[in-house]
């Protein structure tokens, strides 16, 4: 099913007179989908595309054409054309080849008349051989793509956490509503039972007060959560998006699908070994955090040229016309070299910077081995609050049923005449607030499921709810 349709799921009827519903799983494709944190996280993986082929472009061939001339008084002191090519390597080794044409009348000595074209290299033996500034930002640019990927997994865990939180809640609320919509309704058919009864002279006439009151406190319950699942569904519209990226308000028809809660779990890793293994090895904070640290370990290689001599040796091996190597005898005719050396005295610069980068290593490995426990102790919290909720709803799911059954007992006696409505009414609010209890816990272990993934950071790759 395409994405749009998916999209459209929640305000077009299935089919006439079925009650609009949207399902977790739907809910899920559309924040997937459509919201704009999404967007910007995509946006931001683009970037980090720009920045690393910014970072390729210090390795691209350059061709370049220098031209100038001059005359003064009628004659030509200088007219120089010189078109060349530089290819930069890896190694920071730079090829180069040129052209240069020279005509005038007052030349520098040094300057050879007409046209020479060279072929040459310069190769650095110390300082920048094995990494230089343009080899750092490159690999640190490949590293910035890889931490834009795990930032996007992060924000991803964090959305879905969040949306999935609130349908829960929107789950929740509509849930409680039709509990207390339920015995709203006994509430109101009992309080024409009884009516009819003292009509009949078979109950006391307070019995109608007893049954109102009931009736009332009901409804009272019944129109604060009316004003609790409109305020959760307000809560759920946050997070709805179109394609267009406009805002998108959850209907007031649309209900929250009810939940299989097997089918929930079986989306969803619920081993802890398996789960603090994905954390510490696959967790987007704790990748970012390598990351970085892989960084760090390229600065530390880039200051450490610092502490080597700066020795650069260039070749150009010179012909007359057009560049050649026919005939080249190196060092010994047609060329020339150039021998750089250069060494600060006490190295001030370059050993305050590689202790700096040092420095900075051990800062972050610290952060990564704090992170790493943290995560995973968080994890094992998070399950063990799963395996605690777990005993409880079936705890609970007990005691509901039992208050059901006082009720249903308490109401046969009611019309066998040995029972009173007081009696009725005192279980009916125990069972109620029973199965409230039943809901929240139920909605806790749900967040509480949801929460472990995020912790654990796959939530971002669950194939949906």
């Amino acid at each position: 099913m395409k994405n749009k349709v998916l999209f459209l799921l929640f305000v077009c009827t299935a089919s006439f007179g079925q009650q609009k519903t949207l399902s977790s799983s739907e809910f899920w494709q559309i924040v997937q989908n459509y919201h704009p944190i999404v967007k910007q996280t995509v946006i931001e993986i683009k970037k980090s595309d720009a920045q690393l082929l910014i970072s390729r472009g210090a390795f691209d061939p350059v061709i370049q054409h220098y031209s100038t001339q001059k005359t003064l008084d009628g004659k030509n002191y200088i007219d120089y054309h010189a078109p060349a090519l530089s290819i930069p390597t890896w190694y920071g080794i730079e090829l180069n080849a040129g052209i240069e044409n020279i005509q005038g009348a007052r030349l520098d000595p040094s300057q050879t008349m007409g046209q020479t074209s060279y072929l040459g290299i310069q190769i650095p033996l110390a300082k920048n051989l094995v990494m230089d500034k343009r080899r750092a930002a490159l690999q640190q640019a490949k590293i910035m793509q890889k931490m834009a990927l795990q930032d996007q997994r992060k924000e991803l865990n964090a959305l879905l956490l969040e949306a999935m939180e609130s349908y829960f809640s929107w789950q929740r609320s509509h849930q409680a509503l039709m509990v207390v919509e339920t015995n709203y309704k006994k509430a109101t058919d009992r309080l024409a039972f009884v009516k009819k009864s003292v009509e009949l002279g078979d109950r006391p006439a307070i019995d109608t007060l007893e049954a109102l009151t009931q009736k009332q406190s009901f409804e009272n319950q019944l129109y604060a959560k009316i004003l609790e699942f409109n305020n959760a569904r307000l809560a759920v519209s946050a997070f709805l998006w179109s394609a267009e990226n406009n805002p998108v308000d959850l209907p007031e028809q649309v209900i929250p699908a009810q939940n299989n809660e097997a089918g929930l779990l079986a989306n969803f890793d619920l081993n802890l070994e398996s789960l603090v293994e994905k954390a510490t090895q696959n967790h987007p904070e704790i990748n970012a955090y390598r990351l970085k640290l892989d960084a760090l370990g390229i600065e530390k290689k880039l200051k450490f040229q610092s502490l080597l001599p700066k020795l650069d040796v260039s070749y150009n091996h010179l012909s007359k016309g057009g560049p050649s190597l026919y005939g080249a005898s190196f060092l010994e005719n047609n060329y020339k070299y150039g021998l750089k050396f250069e060494l600060p005295l006490r190295l001030s610069e370059g050993r305050g910077a590689y202790q700096q980068a040092k420095l900075k290593l051990e800062e972050e490995q610290l952060n990564l081995n704090q992170k790493s426990l943290q995560v995973a102790i968080k994890v094992r919290s998070y399950y063990k609050q799963f395996e605690s909720l777990k005993q409880q709803i079936r705890t609970q799911e007990a005691a509901v049923a039992n208050y059901q059954s006082l009720v249903r007992a308490e109401e046969s006696r009611f019309e066998l005449g040995e029972s009173s409505l007081f009696l009725i009414n005192s279980r009916e609010v125990k069972a109620l607030e029973a199965a409230e209890k039943l809901i929240d816990l139920k909605t806790y272990f749900l967040k509480t499921t949801v929460s472990l993934q995020a912790y654990a950071g796959i939530l971002s790759e669950t194939s949906g709810l």
